[in-house]
């Protein structure tokens, strides 16, 4: 591997023009089918196949194609001034003409007044109404949104508050805005406070933004075949852009040191790709596989966006091992330290903050390591208090519409109204439908905890019918689904006595479901990535103990990170300070999409970290020292890699939207604890606890495993400053160990 990747480095140096001009060509065909290609549009698939509210939600729109169910909506609350009532001549007047008009837009289907579908508050205080939409969302143009608006403008000149609730109108998620650029900028600063030069400190985030043009465009050309969005996209965005820094940063940072070492530029760069160059592709390997392993759970869109985030690291790989070898040729000198240009090349051992922390904590291993288990293990107590749900307009600041009409629905309709249930009633195996449903409504009307049912409707063919029932708790409340599970309970004895059955969806059941499906899939997931990873690091490492410290250290760290965002999403503690307004459920998605991630991202600074340390020790090195030498090769590059991973991840807590906020707090928060706490104080410990029998593999399990050469062993020959470019010769024999 290492030879390889050497000759590599080697060729994109010498040819940098013909690489360069490649990487302009793929970026420029991307781009242009980018901009070529139609609009991506929903797919149709399910969310999650194989719950019981997906398949109600699928029954729905085969029995009854083309009903409200299928279809944007808007619903539209009116909130009478203080002393008024909505029923009063001119309130209901305004009401009435906004009715009116948005029936007549050419993409509604129905628009439901509510003094004739009784949808107005006992206390005639709130009222509203429902648009439905012919077409989802995603299809509706901006001519019916601004028709829709305008008529809402004209009732609100009447005097009345009208917020606006549903999918019509509902404003889409933006990744971080100005909040990503600020934590592009953090990044830039550290990177020229880690190197120095402005030219090092650019390199990097010039690569990763080329390789996240890459990634980004080759998503939109193919969103329209493969149902991609830039929703789906967001993932690829925040991954491409991390790790392409990174990957870039490792790749420059020893391209210096070799040069400092006293290799000319061509040669430091092919070895600079062929060590780090080796770690990243290892690196980059293994968040790949937490990626990828995302399809296991079962939700296609997080297949979708864990793909296509696999994708952007595979070309932020393909550019650290090609581009900035080939940049690093067209100005050689400009990313070398100040004191290296005007002094020359430093030859020799010096001791920095790395090795004297390293030597530190090898002092003091057992009280180190006892530190760090007890303080991430207080930090992820949170999470046996952990509930999961997907957060709805009530997670949304005050300021949108959304949040208000969803409070004014609570306050005149009851908590329950927000999240209604929907019923559907299959009827084919009834002898009498009519009466099959009639029973089926009145039980479920009768369910403690059901407010009321609503007249069930029957589709054209007669053998499916449609009602909904209102909670008396809130869509997110623990009362609401042990509700859902009761009405599921009783379709045993009703299927009986009628012949009829039924199903419940919705977006609460669907919610409900969801998170059950998710918290059942996160072992069997944690099962692939982790026993993949493990492979993976062992023939990395050649070693049995390093891999299960480093999938120790992760549990350490994910479950601290997630800890953090239950305080925070759930709890409260601090929300105030990230923009959250209103805690509650933790989204369903975020514990085995932080799982995932995290496990990738850790799993990178063990391989960056440990790797130096491996080369070191088959170079000659006993195991303390070469703990010792691996952290003042790498220490403060993982330092800095991690400064640039959070920096990034915290762009994303200035989005709006909720799920895209908790996820950057959560990423961020996991790279703090993986990457100061566990990569740099709890690996020592164990490694020195371990001493020599970190490194013990089996004599069976050596002779099967392949060499890869990760430590760049086959490189040695090359060490000497001035080494010419004969032919790499193999390395000498690993010196045994005791």
């Amino acid at each position: 591997m290492a030879t390889l990747l050497y000759r590599m480095g080697r060729t994109a140096f010498q040819r940098r023009w013909l690489v360069a001009l490649l990487w302009a060509v793929v970026l420029g065909g991307v781009g242009l089918g980018a901009a070529k290609a139609p609009a991506a549009s929903d797919d149709g698939t399910s969310f999650m196949p194989g719950i019981e509210a997906q398949k109600a939600f699928d029954l729905i729109g085969e029995r009854f194609p083309g009903s409200a169910a299928n279809g944007a909506n808007a619903r539209i609350v009116f909130i009478a001034p203080r002393g008024e009532k909505v029923t009063a001549a001119g309130n209901r007047a305004a009401i009435d003409a906004l009715v009116t008009e948005a029936a007549h837009e050419p993409q509604v289907s129905a628009a439901v007044n509510p003094f004739t579908a009784g949808a107005v508050s006992k206390d005639r205080s709130t009222a509203y109404a429902t648009v439905n939409y012919k077409v989802k969302a995603d299809d509706l143009t901006d001519a019916d949104r601004t028709a829709l608006e305008k008529t809402i403008d004209k009732a609100r000149e009447s005097g009345l508050t009208v917020e606006v609730g549903g999918t019509a109108l509902a404003e889409q998620p933006a990744a971080g805005g100005s909040a990503e650029a600020i934590g592009i900028v953090l990044a830039a600063v550290v990177l020229l406070i880690t190197f120095g030069s402005l030219a090092a400190a650019g390199l990097p985030l010039l690569t990763a933004v080329i390789g996240v043009g890459v990634s980004m465009a080759a998503i939109m050309a193919l969103g329209s075949t493969f149902g991609l969005s830039m929703t789906t996209g967001t993932l690829a965005t925040m991954l491409g852009l991390a790790v392409g820094i990174d990957y870039a940063l490792f790749v420059v940072s020893r391209y210096r040191e070799e040069r400092a070492n006293g290799h000319e530029p061509r040669e430091a760069a092919g070895l600079a790709v062929g060590t780090a160059g080796s770690a990243v592709v290892f690196a980059g390997l293994t968040v790949v596989i937490a990626l990828a392993g995302l399809s296991v759970v079962g939700v296609p869109m997080l297949t979708k966006m864990g793909l296509c985030a696999a994708g952007a690291v595979i070309v932020a790989v393909l550019v650290a091992l090609t581009l900035v070898p080939a940049l690093l040729g067209m100005w050689p000198n400009a990313v070398l330290a100040r004191r290296t240009r005007k002094r020359g090349p430093a030859v020799g051992r010096s001791d920095n903050a790395g090795s004297r922390w390293a030597r530190f904590v090898l002092r003091r291993p057992v009280a180190v390591l006892v530190a760090c288990v007890a303080g991430l293990g207080a930090l992820a107590l949170p999470v046996t208090q952990l509930e999961m749900g997907m957060p709805g307009a009530e997670s949304k600041p005050v300021s949108s519409t959304e949040r208000r009409a969803y409070d004014a629905l609570a306050d005149g309709f009851g908590a329950g109204f927000n999240g209604p249930l929907t019923i559907v009633a299959d009827v084919r195996g009834a002898a009498d439908p009519k009466a099959a449903v009639q029973e089926i409504t009145k039980e479920i009307g009768a369910t403690r905890g059901v407010v009321s049912v609503s007249p069930a409707q029957f589709n054209k063919a007669g053998d499916a019918a449609l009602f909904s029932a209102v909670p008396a708790t809130g869509p997110n409340e623990e009362k609401t689904k042990e509700l859902v599970q009761s009405i599921r309970t009783e379709r045993a004895g009703l299927e009986r006595r009628t012949g009829a059955t039924f199903e419940v969806t919705g977006s609460t059941a669907m919610n409900i479901d969801v998170a059950q499906a998710l918290q059942d899939a996160l072992v069997p997931y944690l099962a692939v990535i982790v026993g993949l990873a493990l492979v993976l690091l062992l023939v990395v490492f050649r070693s049995v103990l390093v891999p299960v410290k480093a999938a120790f250290g992760f549990l350490l760290s994910v479950l601290a990170a997630l800890g953090a965002v239950v305080a925070v999403f759930q709890w409260g503690w601090g929300a105030g300070l990230l923009g959250v307004e209103q805690s509650g459920p933790i989204m369903s998605l975020m514990p085995i999409f932080l799982v995932g991630i995290v496990f990738g991202l850790a799993m990178d600074y063990e391989v960056f970290l440990v790797a130096r340390m491996r080369e070191a020790y088959v170079h000659g090195d006993r195991a303390p020292q070469a703990v010792v030498t691996g952290f003042r090769h790498s220490a403060r590059v993982v330092v800095a890699a991690a400064v640039i991973m959070m920096a990034v991840f915290s762009g994303f807590v200035g989005s709006g939207e909720s799920m895209i906020k908790t996820i950057g707090f959560g990423l961020a928060v996991a790279v703090l604890f993986d990457a100061f706490v566990v990569r740099m104080a709890l690996v020592p410990a164990v490694l020195a606890l371990l001493g020599d029998k970190a490194w013990w593999l089996p004599r069976w399990l050596d002779r099967l495993l392949p060499d890869v050469d990760v430590e760049g062993a086959g490189l040695t020959t090359r060490s000497a400053p001035g080494a010419g470019p004969a032919a790499v010769e193999p390395a000498p024999q690993e010196p045994a160990r005791t």
